[in-house]
């Protein structure tokens, strides 16, 4: 068994409330993780970080707290490949789940098989984190094999620091998820070129986007006004492709840690037409995830 490693981050803030904002039936966060139990779940060797235990029970009781009915974990750089920590989640049966996993450039198709029976709907491809995994590259080669499970691709980027990435994303014949605001700062406006590229990219059919995690941002804690108009832009390009997540349990957050039910009532600000949120907490993530 491999040693437990002490955690270098905060770990979530429990429930001190609940949202002022009732979500409808069927409600979802479409982003987060689980971590752990550390003994049970060992991180890779050069994980980027090393976070308290937040495991699926912990999650569902977030889940309850805000009033969503389902949720979508994302498996997280510190596992690399190994999924077996959110697998374990999707088939706990604690409530309505589904995945994102990171795979092997060359993984098999019996493979991709077991996730999918297990409640995966997509591949993440991190190019932001510090810890190394799949590529643009590796994304192309493999989008033609998702596509024929009904999967999509999910990134997260740094549109910023790479401009290149709108080009070679347009090209992709599958559906993809941006998630993070693609790192666009909140303070530079919706005019700044990297969140004008992010917005023509949501603009195509096959585009989706996620918004979540305004600490990735914006430091101005904890309604961050600053990241409103980007996230109402985003809507506004494309109401039916935009869905909400918490990042629960927030690992990028660090000395932001926000509460859970503050961000959920953050979404009143963020959509604050009741049936347009409907359809970015309901309608959208069961089209995309197969509900």
């Amino acid at each position: 068994m491999s040693p437990i490693r002490t955690p270098n981050i905060p770990g979530f803030i429990p429930a001190t409330g609940a949202p002022g904002t009732r979500f409808p039936a069927g409600a979802t966060d479409c982003h987060a993780h689980v971590f752990g139990p550390q003994d049970r779940f060992p991180y890779v060797a050069n994980a980027a970080y090393i976070p308290p235990d937040a495991v699926t029970a912990d999650y569902v009781g977030m889940l309850k707290n805000n009033g969503c009915g389902r949720g979508v974990l994302v498996q997280p750089s510190v596992y690399g490949t190994d999924n077996s920590c959110m697998v374990d989640a999707l088939r706990s049966g604690l409530h309505a789940l589904r995945g994102i996993a990171v795979v092997e450039a060359g993984i098999s198709d019996r493979e991709l098989e077991d996730l999918h029976a297990a409640g995966v709907r997509g591949v993440r491809i991190n190019l932001a984190s510090e810890t190394e995994g799949l590529t643009l590259a590796d994304g192309e080669r493999l989008a033609p094999r998702l596509k024929e499970l009904g999967w999509h691709l999910q990134f997260y980027l740094d549109l910023p620091k790479m401009p290149e990435a709108e080009a070679r994303l347009s090209q992709l014949a599958i559906n993809i998820v941006i998630d993070h605001f693609a790192r666009c700062p909140a303070q530079d406006g919706v005019d700044a070129p990297p969140f004008q590229a992010l917005r023509r990219l949501v603009q195509r059919d096959n585009c989706w986007a996620k918004i979540m995690g305004p600490y990735f941002i914006s430091t101005n804690a904890p309604r961050y006004p600053e990241v409103t108009p980007l996230a109402r832009a985003l809507v506004a390009a494309a109401p039916d492709r935009i869905v909400w997540g918490t990042d629960w349990p927030h690992p990028g957050a660090r000395a932001l840690m926000p509460q859970d039910h503050v961000l959920a009532d953050l979404l009143v600000e963020w959509v604050p037409d009741e049936a347009q949120r409907r359809r970015v907490l309901v309608d959208n993530p069961q089209r995309l995830y197969g509900f």
